[in-house]
């Protein structure tokens, strides 16, 4: 007797074959920053890779992971 939903059978072309997780991403004090919600800003403190502390002039925020919004510039 099969099992289905084992495992997902789908051609190489197919629309939903499952995707690829992007690697994480690593952010340094210093570096330049832009954000989908509070624009462009300077890194200026890492929790490892739990959460960092980015300046955007008007204001400092705390962004914790995921950092989907967010990216190197």
């Amino acid at each position: 007797m099969t099992k289905y939903g084992a495992v997902p059978r789908h051609l190489p072309t197919s629309p939903f074959k499952a995707r690829a997780e992007a690697p994480p991403k690593h952010f340094a004090v210093g570096d330049r920053v832009t954000h989908d919600a509070y624009g462009l800003g300077r890194v200026i403190g890492v929790e490892g890779d739990i959460a960092v502390l980015v300046d955007f002039g008007s204001r400092q925020v705390r962004i914790t992971q995921p950092f989907t919004a967010m990216f190197t510039l």
